[in-house]
């Protein structure tokens, strides 16, 4: 199971720290990430973390404001966004199963998803 929380209202040019709860994973194995969807947009892939290659990888539009990290001891992951913009209006959803392949975000199956918690940003 996967819960979110953390998401609200900001200003542009504000910052919000997402956090994920991760149960019912091999959590130190598994690749785990962000997705997020926009209203009347597809769903996006924001980051994903692969324990398997240490690496964490960043959607263009987000490298140097948000980091991604990873609490093993808590089952938990963050999202630590800067510099919101409007355009990162979206509803962030935390995603196990992820992968990046070839500049682009995907996800194993039907992925391992969370019900996702809202950011608005305010211009």
């Amino acid at each position: 199971q996967l819960v979110e929380s953390g998401g609200g209202l900001v200003q542009t040019g504000g910052s919000l720290r997402l956090s994920c709860a991760a149960s019912g994973l091999n959590f130190e194995q598994d690749a785990i990430g962000w997705y997020r969807q926009a209203p009347g947009k597809e769903r996006e892939g924001v980051v994903c973390s692969i324990s398997s290659d240490g690496n964490t990888y960043y959607a263009d539009d987000v490298k140097g404001r948000f980091t991604f990290s990873r609490d093993k001891a808590k089952s938990m992951v963050y999202l630590q966004m800067n510099s919101l913009k409007p355009e990162d209006t979206a509803d962030y959803i935390c995603v196990a199963d992820c992968y990046y392949l070839i500049d682009s975000f995907g996800y194993y199956g039907e992925g391992y998803w969370g019900k996702g918690t809202r950011v608005t940003v305010s211009s």
